[in-house]
């Protein structure tokens, strides 16, 4: 029987939900109920964040790995998920992932087997929540942004490998907080040259050209297909080996990248 959870309470069979948390505080509501609920939602809101502070707060440096929820066991990404896991575990990181399966669980997996901290920050979601069975430290959120300031505020580095929309997410997120100095010192490294440098060609081609970036926006990540160099830099950044991301040149914010 299939299983939903939602915060410390267990559904099963009819009381699964048919959406989320997250998606019933930003949908639109034509009642005035709203006025009534949403003053309770900030408490649980609040509660997320105190548990998430709570639970992550001693781990030591640690590094957050992205990627898609659909890469199967086998396949490049997944032994390179692996890989980047038990490479950062041996250099004495803790290592960071959505929890799910895919790219998430490899890193997770790698983690674990090399006796590391490995952590899964879950989500709740209308078909698919929990996280995968190498996590060995588990939360899961109701709220997306209360999970992404987890991925941010404990984290000194990504390692982003071919993904999604939920990987774009969160790199787009972590390039803005750098371009705009909110965050200084944060390594991004994109694993894969094939899946991401038709990306870099667009931001260079549309978004720098059209004058919605700056050129030097570029040098706030690195695209490599060399596992090592990836561990390499996220491990020179948090020494406080690596030169840093290239600041911004100064002048207004162009706005998120």
């Amino acid at each position: 029987m299939s299983e939903y959870r939602k915060g410390p309470v267990l559904l099963r069979g009819r009381n699964i939900p048919q959406s989320s948390t997250s998606g019933r505080l930003l949908g639109h509501q034509e009642a005035p109920d709203w006025l009534h609920e949403d003053p309770w939602r900030v408490l649980r809101i609040q509660s997320e964040f105190v548990e998430g502070f709570g639970a992550l707060a001693e781990i030591g440096p640690a590094i957050s790995v992205f990627g898609s929820a659909r890469t199967k066991e086998g396949a490049t990404d997944y032994a390179q998920g692996e890989t980047i896991g038990r490479r950062l575990v041996e250099e004495g990181f803790a290592v960071i992932t959505g929890g799910g399966p895919g790219v998430m669980e490899a890193a997770n997996k790698g983690a674990q087997e090399a006796g590391g901290v490995s952590i899964g920050l879950g989500i709740e979601l209308p078909f698919e929540q929990g996280v995968n069975r190498y996590v060995n430290l588990g939360i899961n959120f109701r709220y997306f942004f209360a999970r992404k300031t987890m991925f941010v505020k404990y984290a000194q580095g990504f390692i982003a490998l071919p993904g999604g929309f939920g990987t774009m997410d969160e790199l787009f997120e972590a390039l803005t907080l750098v371009q705009t100095r909110t965050i200084t010192r944060f390594p991004i490294v994109l694993v894969g040259h094939a899946y991401w440098d038709g990306l870099v060609e667009w931001l260079r081609g549309s978004m720098i050209a059209d004058g919605k970036a700056a050129e030097t926006d570029l040098d706030l990540f690195h695209v490599t297909d060399d596992i090592e160099e990836a561990i390499a830099i996220v491990s020179d950044y948090a020494r406080g080996e690596g030169t840093g991301p290239v600041e911004p040149e100064p002048g207004p914010v162009t706005g998120s990248m």
